[in-house]
């Protein structure tokens, strides 16, 4: 891959291409804004980069592909922002963000700013482009990725940097002023966004080598020179304002780590002077002790919060916010698609006003727009009545906007009278509620719903009936989805091919597959879900109370992209959703065949949330759902089901204080899907990308017999808890390798890795797998590493059975 610098110097003019994004929604027709309303406070956070149509994505993979050229990519890029810019401006917001584009992440971004390379990448100076930048995201045909972590309690994935006390920091990326001086070409005046230095610091982990107990806050007068070469670059491009995001301020931090936040930005005050600085947070409440320090910080201008996540923060200012300082209320929800109940926010800002004063408040997003879907215009098939309730972030940038003229005087009242009658429709709708669900929802709370036996008990039944292999090797659910295999659902989904002609396709692809595993030996099998576009959607689209849309996008990593169904109302089966695919492929073997489902609280957290009722309630009512199709998958004789809660850990909150009640409601949740079945009926769980060390006795306490769990890509830490003395009597298989990753490990590497295990973990319990699903992978990639796979479990069976 040619190394490429991240920014393309093509001229501006020649790249610019507006009809990209749309904002013509009926919304943004009733709003007319002229030059008067520019000046009126409102902000956004930040924005998605894949655009309304993926088109970032579909770049992305091209030229990973080789079919087209870095300069095709810069371009797709360039008019992505553009575009954004421009209709940001043209709805009348006043603080625009820049940098908030990435090729892949914005840590990653900061990372490579900051010229922080791991060694292991080869790079030796100067700018960094392409070939670095993507070898840390993906890793290559020689080295390994970078560890993949959740955005906190987000579905979106950050690259962790990889730190230590022989890092030597340079200014490797100018990414941050080229972008703001892009935006000044176009004639747009933005606020460019930079990860805050201590956030970045404390959301890093040590390198491999280096003593875990070293403090990465000792780094912080290494990188803060870099942060005041970026400011000081920004300010002479013509920068008025600079928006640091610190996140991490809503944790539970200790006084060392408050005390970061006041030294780094003392040493920054006087690079600071003259420039505008807002401090952002979001996600949650900031706690007492956070707020007292991050509104004692020098050189800042603002402070930003999330009022939608974080409500007890407005108890903190109405005890006393800084004279003088601007707050920036994040009143509009970035991270669901429910339309604002500007009523309600138009109140609370009034508060906030009297407060801190008339020309002191800036209406703003919650956080980022990056973690909902780009613009409601796009859907053309979706109901219009849950559309008419709904809000994307091009639609959110008009409700900013609303507000920020309502609070100076000039509310546009057909725009809050259509947005009055749309709540009141909600609230009124009877496909919003189903009396049997919220009973049988109700009933749940009696009980913890625990299996009738212990799980060495059922681990003893079961191997009675499978009759496994020490060290049984299995994948995770899914296998590659080829162009081919896309069609034929997306035909069949239009009508061009019949139900016959569609199921002969996918029994085809699932014999393909359950052929495939057994030509490489692998114990227990999966049917690779071909019939499936996505595993929360899937099973969305089979269950009442959910609605889909066509483009609703949202980044999870990279190029991968999800798209979350809504819930809108109470959830029920009507009937059976994987009996009959999982039924045909257990006909196909005499192997055992996982029946694959997505777990309650997966599908919670994976989705946009109706907010007018707790989560935990629409969390059981989807549990019930998912315990009819276990309990019909074991009727049909499926012996091995797996129930996925890849998304368990990341919902959990980020304060300490909340944590317990979420666990317990989460990992009760689970039980109740498989708590009736027999106890020679295996029950599998998955989880992945996200730390667990934390949560691993609540990971027991869920019961699973057999979880497979990521491992590979964050080096193995998972494996800490058991050297620590943790106690695992279920069924456990740390993935051996990283999926996410075009590379192939070696039979060596992944025996290596399950000798690694075998130290700390017993061998009756240990099983062989990936990292995840195969889904994103080339089956020329999947085949050889299964295949080595398969044979370092083989070589491990032979020389434990020599040992012995």
């Amino acid at each position: 891959m040619t190394q490429v610098l991240l920014q393309s110097l093509t001229p501006f003019s020649s790249l610019i291409s507006f009809h990209t994004l749309s904002f013509s929604t009926n919304r943004l027709a009733s709003l007319h804004f002229t030059l008067r309303f520019r000046t009126m406070a409102s902000h956004i956070v930040g924005y998605p980069r894949m655009g309304p149509k993926r088109e970032l994505k579909f770049a992305l993979e091209s030229f990973w592909d080789g079919k087209s050229s870095a300069e095709d990519l810069q371009k797709v890029a360039a008019d992505l922002r553009a575009s954004i810019w421009k209709q940001m401006a043209d709805a009348g917001i006043k603080h625009i963000p820049s940098n908030t584009f990435s090729y892949y992440d914005q840590v990653l971004d900061t990372t490579a700013m900051l010229g922080a390379v791991p060694p292991r990448y080869g790079w030796n100076g100067g700018e960094i482009g392409f070939e670095t930048y993507f070898s840390m995201a993906r890793g290559n045909a020689s080295v390994p990725a970078m560890e993949m972590t959740k955005w906190f309690d987000t579905n979106y994935h950050f690259i962790v940097p990889e730190l230590g006390p022989e890092v030597k920091f340079s200014y490797a990326s100018h990414k941050a002023v080229i972008e703001f001086k892009e935006a000044k070409a176009l004639g747009v005046e933005t606020v460019p966004v930079l990860v805050g230095p201590v956030s970045y610091l404390l959301l890093s982990k040590p390198a491999k080598g280096v003593d875990k107990s070293f403090s990465l806050l000792s780094l912080i007068g290494k990188i803060l020179p870099i942060y005041k070469e970026v400011v000081t670059e920004l300010k002479a491009a013509g920068a008025t304002w600079i928006q640091f995001d610190e996140p991490t301020l809503v944790k539970d931090l200790d006084s060392h780590q408050l005390q970061a936040f006041s030294h780094a930005y003392s040493e920054l005050e006087s690079t600071l002077s003259g420039l505008n600085i807002l401090i952002e947070t979001y996600f949650a409440d900031v706690p007492a002790e956070a707020y007292k320090t991050l509104t004692s910080l020098k050189g800042v201008t603002g402070f930003g919060f999330d009022f939608i996540r974080g409500t007890k923060t407005l108890d903190l200012i109405k005890g006393g916010f800084p004279s003088g300082k601007c707050l920036f209320a994040g009143v509009v929800d970035g991270r669901n698609i429910w339309a604002n109940d500007l009523a309600a926010s138009l109140s609370t800002l009034k508060t906030l006003e009297g407060i801190v004063g008339k020309d002191k408040i800036v209406v703003s997003t919650s956080c980022s727009l990056l973690h909902t879907a780009v613009d409601l215009v796009n859907e053309t098939k979706l109901d219009k009545e849950i559309k008419s309730w709904l809000a994307f972030a091009a639609q959110k940038v008009v409700e900013v906007n609303a507000l920020a003229k309502a609070l100076s005087g000039h509310k546009d009242e057909a725009f809050f009278s259509a947005n009055a009658a749309a709540q009141a429709s909600r609230k009124s709708s009877p496909r919003v509620t189903n009396e049997a669900v919220q009973k049988a929802a109700a009933a749940l709370k009696g009980s913890d719903h625990r299996r009738a036996t212990n799980v060495s008990t059922r681990l003893d039944a079961q191997q009675k009936k499978l009759n496994l292999p020490i060290l049984p090797t299995t994948t995770i659910g899914s296998f590659p989805q080829t162009m081919d295999l896309r069609r034929v659902r997306r035909e069949f989904k239009a009508k061009k091919i019949s139900e016959d002609e569609y199921i002969r396709a996918i029994k085809e692809e699932i014999n393909k597959v359950v052929k495939l595993q057994e030509e490489l030996d692998i114990d227990v099998l999966v049917h690779g879900e071909p019939e499936r576009n996505d595993m929360v959607e899937y099973f969305g689209e089979q269950l009442s109370g959910f609605a889909f849309t066509v483009n609703g996008w949202v980044q999870s990593y990279g190029s991968r992209c999800v798209k979350p169904p809504i819930i809108y109302g109470d959830v029920s089966r009507p009937k059976a959703m994987t009996v009959f695919w999982s039924s045909m492929a257990q006909s196909m073997t005499s192997r055992p065949m996982k029946g694959m489902l997505t777990g309650p609280v997966t599908i919670l957290n994976w989705s946009f949330v109706r907010n007018d009722q707790p989560r935990f309630e629409t969390c059981y009512q989807i549990a019930l759902a998912i315990k009819d199709e276990v309990e019909d998958l074991e009727k049909a004789g499926i012996t091995v089901i797996q129930i996925d809660e890849a998304a368990l850990r990341e919902g959990l909150p980020l304060r300490k204080s909340e944590e317990a009640f979420y666990l317990d409601w989460a990992v009760h949740s689970f039980r109740i899907t498989n708590c009736g079945v027999k106890d020679t009926t295996q029950i599998h769980t998955h989880m992945c990308y996200s730390n667990f060390n934390d949560i691993i006795h609540s990971i027991i306490d869920m019961d699973a017999d057999v979880i497979t769990i990521e491992n590979s890509r964050s080096d193995e830490k998972l494996l800490s808890v058991f050297r620590e003395g943790v106690k695992y009597g279920a069924g456990i298989g740390p993935g051996v390798y990283d999926i996410h990753s075009p590379r192939i490990p070696s039979t060596e590497e992944i025996a290596d890795r399950i000798n690694k295990m075998l130290a700390v973990l017993e061998t009756n319990i240990l099983w062989v797998n990936p990292d995840c699903g195969l889904k994103t992978r080339k089956y020329a990639e999947v085949k050889p590493a299964l295949s080595n796979m398969v044979a370092a479990a083989k070589l491990l069976r032979t020389q434990l059975a020599c040992t012995k």
